[in-house]
């Protein structure tokens, strides 16, 4: 199965050329099996990075209402050990955040060394919801890209992995997912007339995703679109690109555990030694 591809910001790229629906000539089942055996190793990975305390890690989840963000942490990444994995979500700013610029509420709650951060939407928000509702005009608009991508670089130069994912479900998908939203009394929270208002604004929001897509995209922080009309799709390829992500690092994070082993048992014998 080929994996989803980086948009690395060599080649502009257009959401209208990837299908929302497509789902790798996979079915379900094949697809939840496969995704049990990479959980395994990303399981692994998070074990390793933890342990080595050299690597930070965000995953940044961007997509439209009913694209799957909450999802796709509880089935993607379910393997992940709470220890050192959490969830920061980015919501309607405090008049606190509101005060300073648009990265600061962001900056605190990048990983530190051995953790895995999500990001279940983030600064990208600020070049989306208020460019659609013009509360930024172009300008400020291309500024704030330019910010995103050395705030970026500067977590990249500091040996953050960055792995960013644009959600992509037809205009179809979210009527469907919102209309089955007011008929589950356990999806009834997540109710909000705001949905259906945003949706009169799909053609603006693909409009402005694009351009952070294409402006915001680099070797070192890619963005990858996934295809998340199909859940089960959706869990398979974001788990799938996860694991390619980490699994480069994996040598280098071994060589450090045997180095910290080494230090310790010198420490153990010495201390045998004495007694």
């Amino acid at each position: 199965m080929a994996l989803l591809h980086p948009i690395d910001g060599s080649k502009k790229i257009s959401i209208k050329d990837y299908d929302p629906a497509s789902h790798g000539n996979l079915d379900r089942a094949g697809a939840e099996a496969k995704l049990v055996e990479i959980e395994k190793e990303l399981c692994e990975l998070q074990e390793l990075v933890y342990a080595a305390q050299q690597t930070p890690v965000l995953i940044v989840l961007q997509g439209l209402d009913t694209s799957g963000k909450d999802g796709t942490i509880s089935h993607a990444m379910t393997s992940m050990n709470p220890q050192s994995c959490r969830v920061a979500s980015f919501k309607v700013p405090t008049p606190l955040e509101l005060a300073h610029d648009f990265l600061w509420r962001v900056h605190s709650e990048v990983p530190s060394k051995g953790n895995i951060v999500i990001f279940n939407r983030s600064h990208y928000e600020d070049v989306l919801v208020v460019r659609v509702h013009k509360m930024i005009d172009a300008a400020e608009c291309k500024r704030r890209y330019e910010h995103i991508n050395n705030f970026e670089r500067l977590l990249t130069d500091s040996k953050t992995i960055v792995v960013k994912f644009f959600l992509h479900i037809s205009k179809d998908e979210q009527e469907q997912r919102l209309l089955e939203r007011e008929g589950d009394p356990t999806k009834a929270w997540k109710l909000s007339a705001g949905d259906w208002q945003e949706r009169k604004h799909w053609d603006e929001y693909h409009a402005a995703y694009e351009d952070a897509i294409n402006q915001c995209s680099t070797k070192a922080a890619p963005w990858y679109i996934v295809p998340a009309n199909h859940k089960w799709y959706r869990n398979l390829v974001v788990a799938e690109t996860l694991v390619k992500a980490l699994r480069p690092h994996r040598d280098e994070w071994m060589a450090r555990l045997s180095e910290i082993g080494s230090v310790a048992l010198k420490d153990l014998r010495a201390m045998r030694q004495q007694h």
